[in-house]
């Protein structure tokens, strides 16, 4: 019983942006923004695609499968709920990204504007 509540309140797999970053340069990872168009517009990180929350499911038959998916917000949260969504449909290898776009600015990487 133990475990099984553990998993449930344990959220999804994540990594923070140093990891990220790494990932990003080797080309090791796919990059969704899940934040809405007028937010990613704003700023986003490099190589990031745009597919806000609410229309993840949909586009879910267009994703690859041939490399894993981080997944990124402004801090985190709707990240979380993107990662959720991925494993659900079959993708084994996604994770949140913390503290999101807000942590990645915040560090002096470049954002896309």
């Amino acid at each position: 019983m133990l475990e099984f509540l553990k998993k449930l309140f344990a959220g999804p797999p994540s990594i923070d942006i140093v990891e990220l970053d790494r990932l990003l340069t080797a080309g090791e990872v796919r990059l969704i923004d899940v934040r809405e168009p007028a937010e990613f517009k704003s700023g986003h990180v490099p190589g990031a695609i745009n597919v806000p929350l609410g229309r993840i499911d949909s586009q879910i038959p267009k994703l690859k499968k041939d490399k894993p998916y981080a997944v990124i917000c402004q801090s985190g949260h709707r990240s979380n709920g993107g990662v959720r969504i991925l494993m659900d449909a079959g993708f084994t290898d996604a994770v949140s990204v913390q503290g999101g776009t807000g942590a990645w600015g915040r560090s002096g990487r470049k954002l896309v504007r």
